[in-house]
This record gives C-alpha cells, sequence and structure tokens, in this order.
C-alpha cells in the first residue's frame, strides 16, 4: 500500500504561481511512478504530469508552465505551477502507478494511489 497526501493548493491571481507537494509513505519503492492529474467541476480527470526514476511527462496544456520534480530521499513529488491561468482551476490530485509502460503513463486508469486532493483557484 502506498498513501499519498497533497498540500499546497489554494488561491491565486492569474499569472501567479504555486507550488504542490505530494507527500508518500508505505512501499513507497513498488510505486516508482509518481503523477499530478487535476479535475474541475465537471470535467473528467486530467493528466497534468508524471515522472518516473529518470524521464518527465507533460500535459499539453501546462508544458512550459509546470515543472514536476521529486525528492526520493524525502518520498515527496513536487509540482511547480507558473504563469497560472484561470482554467488551471481544479482540485489536484497526485497518483502512484506499478509497473506502468511509458505508453500509458498519461491515462488515470493505470494509476493505482491517489491522495485526496487539493483545491487550486485561479482569479482572473
Amino acid at each position: 500500500q502506498v498513501q499519498l497526501v497533497e498540500s499546497g493548493g489554494g488561491l491565486v491571481q492569474a499569472g501567479g504561481s504555486l507550488t504542490l507537494s505530494c507527500a508518500a509513505s508505505g512501499r513507497t519503492f513498488s510505486s516508482p511512478v509518481k503523477g499530478w492529474f487535476r479535475q474541475a467541476p465537471g470535467k473528467e480527470r486530467e493528466f497534468v504530469a508524471a515522472t518516473t526514476w529518470t524521464s518527465v511527462y507533460y500535459g499539453d496544456s501546462v508544458k512550459g508552465r509546470f515543472t514536476i520534480s521529486r525528492d526520493n530521499a524525502r518520498n515527496t513529488v513536487y509540482l511547480q505551477m507558473s504563469s497560472l491561468k484561470p482554467e488551471d482551476t481544479a482540485v489536484y490530485f497526485c497518483a502512484a502507478a506499478v509497473g506502468v509502460s511509458v505508453s500509458a503513463i498519461k491515462q488515470v486508469e493505470v494509476y493505482r494511489y491517489w491522495g485526496q486532493g487539493t483545491q487550486v483557484t485561479v482569479s482572473s
């Protein structure tokens, strides 16, 4: 089992920045792939970013604005968000996957463990 706890959400003005954290505990070594997803009201959960031991991946809507990173010693994954837009408003979820292939890394269904989510609101 892997437990994930997100933090760092809040209210920010458009153009501003925010950094989310995801602290993992439990059998973290079994889930090396960590991802961030978001879900706005009335919309499907959307891939934001993911990191493996060696690579990072981003959704098209956040490329160049968001950066995912990990601190393996602290079992923590970060999502640095800059140039935020009102359309970035959503609940952001951290997730962990087991044995996922690169071709499937953006798919919600391959992630086994999920955090409770943290709200990010970007005002215009």
